[in-house]
């Protein structure tokens, strides 16, 4: 059976030291191979103690039946704080929940609807891209994934195309800060009040610059919402919501952290969704021909995304292969027993979709791409066990919905125009940086569809 490309897992037994360096170069071939069938392992440092769970009980204990128990991780958070500050993605309590009562509003399904609009022209825009390209030549396609999922982001944000400068700087600079910056800091592991963040230079210049950016466009949308000249996008319906609870709004400084976790959610994940979709379509040339077919008939109506089922499906399975964000941590606030061990207070607890959804007491072929799975009732079992590409539980990405109209669109409306083929040789190794990317890019070849061979 011909199977996607997965990272080689490293030894089962390494010393902390080994550990450390090859977790900050890759967090997915930094684990043994034992983990996709464990329910439960333990990891041991001088420091703290770490628990990887598999066991879908105990997953909906932690996310979904107590949440407020196992709150997020700061392990995690230490890495992310420089450009995400206190937004959404990091907060816990009090604080976290205020936010998304200010948010959700913004992601329900009529609200939806109203993005579709900047979808599509998003969708066109990076089609029309793509046509410098669709000579057959060998295309990097994370860089035009990114491109596109950057631009739906700016469109249905702040109503403006990624060719607006500011759009386009914070684009590139994150591409770039991306590079820079690992899944975990030091300080992750070490804790020690006094050590420093031990950030590069260039991670900081990058979370710097991105954070000046987004603050020049939220003050500015400011202006305009005071002005009553406002666009009616998500950045006016979040900035205008009050707490129904305190009936305060975002200041300037929160609404600032808050876009920058839409950007990094909205566009980093998407764009690694996205490109690993094509590739395994090119991997697959069946199902694409399938999806291309089905892609015939898409029309700019927002009823149409409901149609592509096939897409959907194919979407679907190309997440539960290559999720977006890898691993979760959450840390206990007091002893507990997870599997009859002792869990004390203060521990890690690990929550990894990449290992979730390629288990092997829970999927058929784990490791297969097999879109038909979610047609049968087996496979729709297994996710509602063991499939949370966008977490699950009251912390769920608020943004789930939205992906999941955005990454069928975008693919439908690609694979109605192109072909993408495999470059010979050029297999790509998945890497976890921010999200799960290809270790040197994805590289397809593109050509113009027949429609005959979509039919």
């Amino acid at each position: 059976m011909n199977l996607p490309p997965k990272p080689v897992p490293r030894p089962d037994k390494v010393t902390l030291r080994q550990y450390l360096r090859l977790f900050r170069k890759d967090i997915l071939s930094a684990q043994p191979a034992k983990l996709y069938h464990a329910w439960m392992a333990e990891f041991r440092t001088p420091f703290f103690r770490s628990f990887m769970i598999n066991d879908p009980a105990l997953i909906r204990a932690v996310l979904n039946e107590r949440p407020d128990d196992f709150p997020k991780s700061d392990r995690v958070g230490a890495g992310l704080r420089p450009i995400l500050g206190n937004s959404v993605f990091l907060t816990n309590g009090a604080v976290w929940k205020r936010q998304r009562r200010i948010i959700d509003p913004a992601f329900e399904g009529g609200r939806l609807r109203d993005t579709f609009p900047a979808m599509w022209a998003a969708g066109e825009a990076a089609v029309a891209r793509m046509a410098a390209m669709a000579d057959g030549r060998p295309t990097e396609i994370e860089a035009e994934t990114s491109h596109a999922a950057a631009d739906v982001i700016f469109r249905t944000l702040f109503s403006i195309p990624i060719e607006h400068q500011i759009a386009a700087q914070v684009f590139a600079e994150f591409r770039a800060h991306q590079r820079s910056q690992p899944i975990l800091n030091l300080r992750a592991f070490l804790p020690i009040r006094w050590l420093p963040r031990l950030f590069s230079r260039e991670t900081r210049r990058t979370a710097r610059v991105i954070r000046q950016l987004i603050t020049e466009l939220t003050r500015a949308r400011l202006a305009e919402i005071a002005a009553g000249q406002a666009p009616d996008d998500l950045a006016t319906k979040i900035m205008t919501t009050a707490d129904p609870v305190t009936g305060a709004r975002f200041d300037l400084g929160e609404m600032v952290d808050q876009v920058a976790i839409f950007f990094l959610a909205g566009h980093e994940t998407s764009a690694s969704a996205l490109a690993w979709t094509l590739y395994l379509l090119a991997m697959h040339p069946q199902w694409q021909d399938r999806a291309a077919a089905e892609a015939q008939g898409l029309t700019n109506d927002f009823a149409a995304v409901g149609k592509l089922r096939v897409a959907r499906d194919v979407f679907r399975e190309a997440l539960r292969l290559y999720p977006p964000v890898p691993m979760m941590v959450r840390e206990a606030t007091r002893p507990e027993t997870f599997r009859g061990r002792d869990v004390p207070k203060g521990a890690q607890i690990v929550l990894s979709p990449w290992h979730l959804h390629r288990h092997d007491r829970i999927w058929a072929d784990p490791d297969a791409f097999c879109p038909e799975r979610w047609s049968t009732e087996e496979g729709r079992a297994c996710a509602r066990d063991a499939y949370m590409p966008f977490s699950t539980g009251p912390r769920v990405c608020t943004g789930a919905g939205f992906a999941m109209i955005e990454g069928p669109l975008l693919l439908a409306m690609m694979l109605r125009a192109y072909e993408f083929r495999l470059v010979e040789g050029r297999q790509p190794v998945p890497v976890a940086h921010l999200t799960v990317r290809a270790r040197d890019g994805i590289w397809l070849e593109i050509r113009p569809r027949r429609i005959d061979s979509a039919e």
